[in-house]
Parts: C-alpha cells; sequence; structure tokens
C-alpha cells in the first residue's frame, strides 16, 4: 500500500482571494512548490481534495475550474511537483445552479474524495496526511482514517478548536519543514 499526502487548495496552494476560478486570480503561496517536491521525494503522492462551491453558485463553471487546474499542474510539473490526483466537489445544497445544488459525500467534511482516492491509489490511509486551511479538511481526513492531520493559516487556531488532533503552523511549507524533515 501506498502513502499520499492530501491537501486543500485555496489556501494551502494558492491565496486564498474567495472564489478563485479563473487564472488570472491564481498565485501560489510562497514556499508551496519546494514543499511539494520534497514531500514527492520522501515517496509520497500529492493528492489534491478541495470543495468548489463556486462553481454550485454560479461564480464560475467547471470548465473554469479545470482551466485553473491545468495552469497550476504545469506550472508545478515544470518543476516536479505535481498533483498525481485532483478531486474537487462542485457541489453545494444551497447553491444557485441547480445541477449542482445537492448534498454530496464528496464534500468536506465528509470523507467521500479521500476514500475514491484511497481505492484509485491503493493507499494507507493511517500513513497518509492533510494539510488544509479549514476544520472540515481535516475533519474529512480523520473521518478517511488519516492520522497527520494539519492545519495552516492564520485562522488555524480557531480551525483546531474544531478538530484538536490538528497541528497548527503558518503554512504548508512550515508543516514539510517540521513535520517531514
Amino acid at each position: 500500500m501506498r502513502r499520499a499526502c492530501f491537501f486543500d487548495r485555496d489556501g494551502v496552494i494558492n491565496v486564498d482571494y474567495g472564489y478563485v476560478g479563473h487564472v488570472a486570480d491564481f498565485t501560489f503561496i510562497a514556499g508551496i512548490i519546494p514543499a511539494l517536491q520534497r514531500l514527492r521525494q520522501l515517496g509520497y503522492l500529492l493528492i489534491l481534495t478541495t470543495n468548489q462551491s463556486g462553481i454550485a453558485r454560479g461564480r464560475y463553471s467547471c470548465e473554469d475550474f479545470l482551466s485553473v487546474c491545468g495552469h497550476m499542474q504545469r506550472c508545478l510539473r515544470a518543476e516536479q511537483a505535481h498533483f498525481d490526483a485532483i478531486y474537487y466537489c462542485p457541489h453545494l445544497s444551497t447553491g444557485q445552479v441547480s445541477t449542482y445544488c445537492k448534498d454530496c459525500p464528496g464534500r468536506k467534511p465528509s470523507p467521500g474524495m479521500l476514500l475514491q482516492a484511497a481505492a484509485d491509489f491503493d493507499l494507507s490511509l493511517p500513513d497518509c496526511c492533510m494539510i488544509g486551511d479549514h476544520a472540515g479538511d481535516v475533519l474529512a481526513a480523520k473521518a478517511a482514517g488519516v492520522s497527520r492531520l494539519y492545519l495552516v493559516g492564520a485562522d488555524c487556531l480557531r480551525e483546531a478548536a474544531q478538530c484538536p488532533q490538528a497541528r497548527c503552523y503558518p503554512d504548508a511549507a512550515s508543516v514539510v519543514k517540521e513535520e517531514f524533515k
């Protein structure tokens, strides 16, 4: 069985300007590329799991989201830091786009995206880790059986109140520097 590091996207990989659905709004967070490179060198698969309620809210389309992913992957591939897989949930029960207006077992804090990745990649979930910026990220990982949970960003202490097992860091690069020596 294999191990992976799961990542949320907005606020972890890129600056969260709110509903980042266009390439022009996508900016990598400082230090994330070397952090991804390091994890890849250590033998981790890199898997992105991201809620994208902006699609259900009508802020951008699935095609827009996939365009941003393509841009991100091209940039990361050039640095040998790309994601092995990207899972996303466009659903939101209170969304405005009827196609995506529903409850979904893939939407974090439900563990659906992580469980699908585990099946797709034969992952040993207890040997995996999750880096997110909201409690829902680490709660989904915990529900899936992931053992190492990390929260990043300015609100991580507040978010960690919902999942005390998560360790807090300023950003993903700090997690990798301190936890993956």
